[in-house]
């Protein structure tokens, strides 16, 4: 039978990320972890012999996942069948002393997940840089801007660039935040009350508490639950997936007015020699990749609705009804976001904008994006304010149907509001505030430098994410 295969994983994750999710990648993490907690049990006095020690780590990187899956068949527990396995091929049965299950699932869980989140963290800050580095080079570049898609102001293609840039940023600091209290679950037994282990210790609180400090620092995530039940709060799981969803909005809002952009012929994301835009269409050059960040970005929606339907649903000290969704929404969230902010990476290394064609929509909507400064004027002239704003509106109302309607080829408002004697203008008033319409741009140079400076700031602890380069995508 053909394996069905995880096409977020195969398709679009980075190897760096895969590793970390694959079933052999995640049973050497347990068995690393079975390994550091038989040597804690050891410094603190258990009685477990070194050469069957020294056994399981030589067997820990035969992994046989067929033999695991037959022997799971059969006990119906994964964690029961992979505990055989490893003591099979040790020759010994002297892991998982005084621990349950989700001692074992839940903290080698919060470790992929941990460790997952901090590569995306620093692909992150270098998609942040990519940002910047493409806002600042089109950051002259005037641009007709759109509200509610429509023409209203100038702005430049750089400002429109760090405008999205910043809603990663402060997103990125989030995801970073996160990194420093992230805590680990730890070792705390059936229900949480440590029974077990202190049973093995003879009661001996302080060797428990030293093998859980023990063990954490062979984790190392940065913080520790203390008072959990058989699983940790689901609500964790919701924080990271939230986070998630919230790095994934700026570089979807960018890709979706990137593919606005592609359509107007603006600009593109990009178009490599070999590509094919259609089957069917030899001209088309579509924004493929715009397009599968926007998906991706539903993906995560979709993720953080299933993590949600689980965060205050805990039974009493635990239940294992969360297992199903969390094997497929961890790792596929981690899969969904690391295939965005590679794609969206690649977008902003290719992308271009085309100056010509922006000067001729710029042509075409200065006059009416003039129409505010041209009342102002008017004001200034004397003219009052309601009338001036009649006078404009009637004009402007008439250009637009005219060219709608194929009667002008070119925008003629400033010769029409120049014959209007209500506005109180002349034609040379009218075309000099037109011709300035490049200058009207505000403050969108220095608002992009503003953002380089932070960007610059948060990059210089991480000089690693600034040379990050992304992995080839399909």
């Amino acid at each position: 039978m053909d394996a069905i295969p995880n096409i977020l994983a195969q398709r679009y994750a980075s190897a760096a990320i895969r590793d970390i999710w694959s079933p052999s990648g995640k049973i050497r993490l347990e068995r690393e972890y079975w390994i550091a907690v038989m040597k804690a049990q050891v410094d603190l006095g258990m009685s477990i012999p070194a050469e069957a020690i020294k056994a399981y780590e030589a067997a820990l990187d035969d992994i046989d996942l067929a033999a695991i899956d037959r022997r799971e068949r059969i006990t119906r527990h994964d964690v029961k069948a992979r505990i055989e396995a490893f003591n099979e091929k040790a020759g010994a049965e002297h892991i998982h002393k005084g621990m349950t299950s989700r001692d074992l699932t839940e903290n080698v869980e919060q470790l992929q997940l941990y460790r997952s989140v901090r590569i995306l963290f620093l692909k992150s800050l270098a998609v942040l840089k990519a940002f910047s580095v493409k806002a600042d080079e089109y950051k002259d570049v005037v641009l007709t801007a759109r509200t509610h898609n429509v023409a209203a102001q100038p702005t430049t293609v750089g400002k429109r660039i760090a405008m999205f840039g910043e809603d990663l940023m402060r997103a990125t600091r989030k995801l970073g935040a996160l990194l420093e209290d992230y805590p680990a679950r730890g070792l705390k037994g059936a229900v949480g009350t440590q029974l077990d282990l202190l049973t093995l210790f003879d009661g001996d609180v302080e060797k428990v508490s030293q093998l859980e400090s023990r063990v954490l620092k062979h984790l190392g995530l940065p913080g520790q639950l203390f008072t959990v039940g058989q699983v940790y709060p689901r609500s964790l799981d919701f924080e990271v997936i939230s986070l998630f969803n919230l790095v994934a909005s700026g570089p979807s809002s960018f890709a979706r007015t990137l593919r606005l952009m592609a359509g107007h012929e603006l600009g593109s994301e990009g178009f490599s020699k070999g590509q094919v835009g259609s089957s069917a269409m030899p001209h088309k050059m579509n924004a493929r990749s715009c397009e599968r960040i926007n998906g991706f970005a539903t993906i995560l929606k979709g993720y953080l609705s299933m993590v949600q339907g689980l965060m205050g649903d805990q039974w009493n000290e635990g239940d294992v009804s969360c297992s199903v969704v969390r094997r497929v929404a961890l790792p596929d969230a981690c899969f969904a976001l690391d295939g965005l902010l590679e794609t969206t990476l690649t977008v902003l290394t290719q992308m271009e904008v085309y100056p010509a064609v922006i000067d001729r929509e710029n042509a075409y909507y200065f006059p009416f994006l003039s129409t505010t400064t041209l009342l102002m004027e008017a004001v200034k002239a004397g003219t009052g304010r309601e009338q001036a704003h009649e006078a404009i509106k009637e004009n402007a109302v008439a250009t637009v149907a005219d060219l709608r309607a194929g009667k002008i080829s070119a925008n003629n408002l400033a010769e029409r509001l120049a014959a209007d004697s209500r506005l109180g203008l002349s034609k040379e008033q009218i075309d000099g505030v037109i011709s300035s319409a490049e200058k009207l741009s505000g403050k969108a140079s220095a608002q992009v430098d503003a953002f380089a400076r932070t960007v610059t700031a948060l990059l210089k602890d991480y000089p690693e994410a600034g040379a990050y380069e992304p992995e080839p995508i399909l």
